[in-house]
């Protein structure tokens, strides 16, 4: 299963309400046979701009980020269900690559004062 990212920015609510709504994010999550690594908060803040959903406008929000690996196929009944969520002001999932191993770019410094060539001879 890939590695994805949920970001999400739940309306501005009281600690047991946000809460509620991320657990029963993660519980979607669960049932969808996702395996959750890591929920990150950080923290409540003025939004960018105001967006307006489920005939609210929202000024300020909770934002926080849901590590989790997932079936491809079960991306858009998941964002399907977090759009009708109506705490939900803007979900958003994006695949994470794992890590990989970048060499510098030929010419490019290494850092030990010697460039690298373009070709091995």
């Amino acid at each position: 299963m890939p590695r994805y990212e949920l970001a999400l920015i739940l309306k501005a609510m009281q600690r047991p309400e946000t809460k509620a709504v991320l657990r029963r994010t993660v519980e979607t999550l669960l049932e969808r046979g996702a395996v959750v690594r890591e929920l990150q908060s950080l923290g409540e803040r003025t939004l960018p701009y105001k967006i307006s959903k489920h005939n609210m406008r929202h000024t300020r929000g909770g934002y926080f980020l849901v590590d989790f690996h997932a079936a491809p196929s079960e991306i858009p009944s998941l964002l399907d269900h977090l759009e009708r969520d109506v705490d939900v002001v803007r979900p958003t999932v994006v695949r994470k690559d794992e890590q990989r191993n970048v060499e510098p770019c030929a010419g490019l410094e290494t850092g030990l004062g010697e460039s690298r060539p373009l070709h091995k001879r």
